[in-house]
C-alpha cells in the first residue's frame, strides 16, 4: 500500500515544514479550503520521499530547493505532474473559494519568468522575516486527516 493511497483527486502541498512563512500558509490555506481539496505534507516526511525522488527531489535537501512549494496533481496516479514555484501557487489559489481564482488569473498574466523571480525573492528572504523552526508543528485534531 503507497502512502498515497487515498488522496483521490486532491492537489497535494509539499511544503517545507520548518519555515515560518510555509506554515502560515498551509495554515491560510486550511481555513479557505471549504471544498476540501487539498492534502499537505512536509517535504521532510518520509511519506513523501518516494514522491520527490520519482520527480528528481531529494527529501534530504540534496536536489529539493528548499525554497519551493511543490503541488503534486494526481498524486500516486497515472497522470501525476508536479508544479512548483509560482505555478503552484495559481494552481492552489484555482481550488480556493472566490475571489482567489481570480487573483490567480490576475497573476497568470505576468509572464512566468518574472513571477518566479518574485517567488524566488521571497523564498530567499523567508527564514530571515517569518523564521526558521525547529521542528514541524503538529496539526490540530480536525486538520490530522489532511495531513500526510
Amino acid at each position: 500500500m503507497s502512502e498515497l493511497d487515498g488522496i483521490g483527486d486532491h492537489l497535494l502541498v509539499v511544503f517545507d515544514g520548518r519555515c515560518g512563512l510555509c506554515n502560515r500558509s498551509v495554515r491560510w490555506l486550511l481555513r479557505r479550503d471549504r471544498r476540501d481539496r487539498l492534502r499537505f505534507a512536509a517535504s521532510e516526511s518520509p511519506k513523501v520521499a518516494g514522491l520527490l525522488a520519482r520527480h528528481g527531489f531529494s527529501a534530504t535537501g540534496q536536489g529539493l530547493d528548499p525554497g519551493t512549494i511543490l503541488v503534486v496533481c494526481d498524486p500516486g496516479g497515472p497522470a501525476e505532474r508536479m508544479l512548483g514555484r509560482s505555478g503552484a501557487v495559481l494552481a492552489l489559489l484555482g481550488e480556493l473559494p472566490r475571489p482567489w481564482p481570480a487573483v490567480g488569473v490576475a497573476l497568470g498574466w505576468i509572464p512566468r519568468p518574472v513571477r518566479d523571480l518574485g517567488y524566488r525573492l521571497i523564498a530567499r528572504w523567508r527564514y530571515r522575516i517569518w523564521g526558521r523552526l525547529n521542528s514541524c508543528p503538529v496539526p490540530t485534531a480536525e486538520e490530522r486527516a489532511r495531513f500526510l
